[in-house]
């Protein structure tokens, strides 16, 4: 591949990896606000005992384990980009 062709796509990466990680720390903050906003609701439910506490429990955990998923796509996602980053890097000075 030429380096040329090589280095456009490493700076697409690099885009693509910047925008993620800046992605990845609000992910990481709202996932600190749903879980703390599901603990709180686990306690409200538990005191209460009332069925609508336990409902926004639910939904609050439900809101919690879906940041967390969205989380870890970002990260598997970062992950693969780094991959190929390096597989770039690599052939990019292997053929220096």
């Amino acid at each position: 591949m030429a380096h040329g062709r090589v280095e456009k796509r490493l700076a697409d990466l690099a885009a693509r990896l910047k925008r993620l990680r800046a992605d990845l720390g609000v992910a990481e903050e709202q996932c600190l606000h749903f879980d703390d906003r599901a603990e709180d609701a686990r306690l409200r439910a538990l005191v209460s005992e009332t069925p609508a506490a336990e409902r926004q429990h639910r939904d609050a955990a439900r809101q919690a384990e879906t940041m967390a998923r969205h989380r870890s796509r970002l990260r598997e996602e970062i992950r693969t980009l780094e991959q190929q980053q390096d597989d770039l890097l690599d052939r990019f000075y292997s053929d220096a």
